[in-house]
C-alpha cells in the first residue's frame, strides 16, 4: 500500500471521529453558510458585472448591494446565535403578526413598491425589504412553537390544525395577491413540513398535500405569465425566441461549461443572452464558468446541509427545536431543489431563488438569519450543552462570546412552559432546569442519527388514527 493510500484510509476514521464531537453540527452549519455565501458573492459579481456596467457605468453596483446585505445577514446570524430559545418562543407570535401586517401594507398603493406589475417590497430609506421573505421565518418559528406547546398539552387533531393551517392559508393568500406564486410555493412547503414533522396522520397529510398541489396548479394556469411558463415547460420546442428563450439559454450555458467550465468570469451567457443570470438562473452561470464540478460542489453543500439539519433535529430533546430545525431544513432544501430543477429543465420556471447564492438582498439576509437559528439549535444538542457547560467552548465560541445554552427540561403537562418552573435537567438528575419539572424521557438509540426523516417528528399523535402506519414514530 502506498503512502498516499494509507493516509487516505486513515483520514476516514478521523472524519467520523470529528463528526462525533459535541459541536460538530454547529461547525458544519457555520461552514456551510459561509461557503454558500462566499460562493454566491463571487458568482453574483461575475454574473451581474456586464448588466450593471451597461445600466450604470459600474460593474460593481449589484455586487456592492449584495455584499451590503451579506453584512446585514452576518449580523442577523450572530444575533440569532445569541437569542435565548425562551425569548424566541415568546416573540414568535408577535413577530409573525407583524410580518402578516407587513404583507397587508405592501398591497396598499403608496406604501408598497410596485416593480414589473408585482407589489412585493417595502422601501425603508435606502433599503427595500420583501415581507414575503420575512414571513417564511416567522411562520417556521411560530408554527414550531405552537405545535410544541400543543404537544405538551396532548392536543387533539383539531388543535394541531387550528390556528396553524388557517394562518398559513391567509399568508399564502396575501402573497398570491402581490402576485408571487413562487414564494407561495415556498410557504406551502413550510406549512407542509410543520404538519409532517408535527405528527399529522399520513392519510390526512397526503390529502392536504394533494389539495395544495391542485391549488398550485390552478394558480399556475390562472394568470397569463404563469400559464406561459407552464406551456413553455410542456412544449419546450415551441417559440424558442419567446416563452422558451430563457430556459433554452440556461441549458446552453450548462452544456457550454462541460466538466471543468470555461473559467471564472468567462461566461458568454451573461452578455445579455440569459435574462436574470445573476438571480433566478445563477446556477446556469455556475455550470458554465465552473462546470460540472462547480455544480456538484453546490449540490454537495446542500446535501451536507440536509444531513446536518436532520442530524440536529434528531439529536434535539426539545420538541420545539426538532420541529424548527427539521422544517427550516426542508424549506431551504426544497427551495434550492426547485431552483436547480427549473434551471436544468426538470420543473417549470417559478422564480424561486437559490438560497444564499442568488442575488437578492432580503432573501440573503433572512436566510442567513435562519441559518443562525439552526446553528443556535445545534448548540442545544444535549452533548453540546454538556460540553459547553463543562468549559469546552472552542475558539469560535470564545471569539464570539456566545452565551451558554440553556438546559432543557420538559414542561408540565397541561400548560405551556414558564421560566419560573423548576425541574430536573435533561442531562443530570441533580440539576434544575427552566422549563418544567417532568423527568426527561429516555432517548431511543435511533434518535441520535438521521437514518429516517420520520425520526425528527416531534411526537406520536395522541388523537386516534386508523392504522398503525399512520402514527408518527414514538419518541
Amino acid at each position: 500500500m502506498t503512502e498516499a493510500a494509507r493516509r487516505k484510509r486513515e483520514s476516514v476514521p478521523r472524519f467520523w471521529a470529528w463528526l462525533a464531537r459535541p459541536l460538530a453540527s454547529f461547525h458544519l452549519v457555520v461552514t456551510i453558510a459561509t461557503l454558500l455565501t462566499v460562493l454566491g458573492l463571487v458568482m453574483v459579481l461575475s454574473a451581474s458585472s456586464v448588466e450593471a456596467y451597461a445600466d450604470g457605468g459600474s460593474a460593481y453596483s449589484l455586487f456592492i448591494q449584495q455584499a451590503m446585505f451579506a453584512v446585514i445577514g452576518t449580523v442577523l446570524f450572530y444575533l440569532a446565535l445569541r437569542i435565548p430559545l425562551r425569548r424566541l418562543r415568546q416573540w414568535s407570535f408577535p413577530l409573525f403578526a407583524l410580518s402578516v401586517l407587513a404583507l397587508l401594507l405592501v398591497l396598499i398603493p403608496g406604501i408598497g413598491s410596485q416593480v414589473q406589475g408585482a407589489r412585493r417590497w417595502l422601501v425603508l430609506g435606502p433599503v427595500s425589504v420583501q415581507p414575503s421573505e420575512v414571513v417564511k421565518v416567522t411562520l417556521v418559528v411560530w408554527g414550531a412553537h405552537l405545535l410544541a406547546s400543543r404537544r405538551a398539552e396532548h392536543a387533539s387533531l383539531k388543535d394541531v390544525l387550528v390556528p396553524l393551517v388557517p394562518a398559513g392559508l391567509l399568508v399564502c393568500l396575501l402573497v398570491v395577491l402581490q402576485p408571487n406564486l413562487s414564494t407561495t410555493i415556498a410557504l406551502g412547503v413550510v406549512l407542509a413540513a410543520l404538519l409532517w414533522f408535527g405528527g399529522l396522520p399520513v392519510r390526512l397529510f397526503v390529502t392536504i398535500a394533494l389539495s395544495g398541489v391542485i391549488a398550485a396548479g390552478v394558480l399556475a394556469l390562472s394568470a397569463g405569465y404563469r400559464s406561459d411558463r407552464m406551456r413553455a415547460f410542456f412544449n419546450p420546442g415551441d417559440d424558442p425566441q419567446g416563452i422558451n428563450y430563457q430556459a433554452r439559454q440556461a441549458l446552453y450555458s450548462l452544456a457550454d461549461g462541460g466538466i471543468w467550465g470555461r473559467g471564472l468570469g468567462q461566461s458568454r451567457a451573461k452578455w445579455s443572452y440569459l435574462p436574470n443570470s445573476h438571480n433566478d438562473f445563477i446556477f446556469a452561470i455556475i455550470g458554465e464558468e465552473l462546470g460540472y464540478l462547480g455544480c456538484a460542489l453546490v449540490l454537495g453543500l446542500f446535501a451536507l446541509f440536509v444531513y446536518t439539519g436532520l442530524r440536529i433535529a434528531a439529536r434535539s430533546v426539545d420538541p420545539f427545536l426538532r420541529l424548527l430545525t427539521a422544517t427550516a431544513t426542508t424549506w431551504i432544501t426544497a427551495q434550492a431543489l426547485i431552483n436547480i430543477g427549473y434551471v436544468v429543465g426538470l420543473l417549470p420556471v417559478t422564480g424561486l431563488q437559490l438560497p444564499l447564492v442568488s442575488a437578492g438582498g432580503s432573501s440573503l439576509a433572512i436566510t442567513l438569519f435562519m441559518f443562525g437559528i439552526i446553528a443556535n439549535a445545534a448548540r442545544h444538542e444535549p452533548e453540546a450543552v454538556a460540553a459547553l457547560h463543562a468549559g469546552q467552548d472552542g475558539r469560535f465560541s470564545r471569539l464570539l462570546r456566545l452565551p451558554k445554552p440553556e438546559v432543557y427540561a420538559p414542561a408540565r403537562r397541561g400548560r405551556a412552559p414558564r421560566p419560573a418552573d423548576r425541574g430536573p435537567s435533561a442531562l443530570s438528575p441533580g440539576r434544575r432546569g427552566r422549563y418544567g419539572s417532568e423527568p426527561p424521557r429516555r432517548r431511543s438509540p435511533e434518535s441520535r442519527g438521521t437514518s429516517s426523516a420520520r425520526a425528527t417528528r416531534a411526537w406520536e399523535p395522541s388523537y386516534p388514527v386508523n392504522h398503525a402506519r399512520e402514527r408518527g414514530r414514538s419518541r
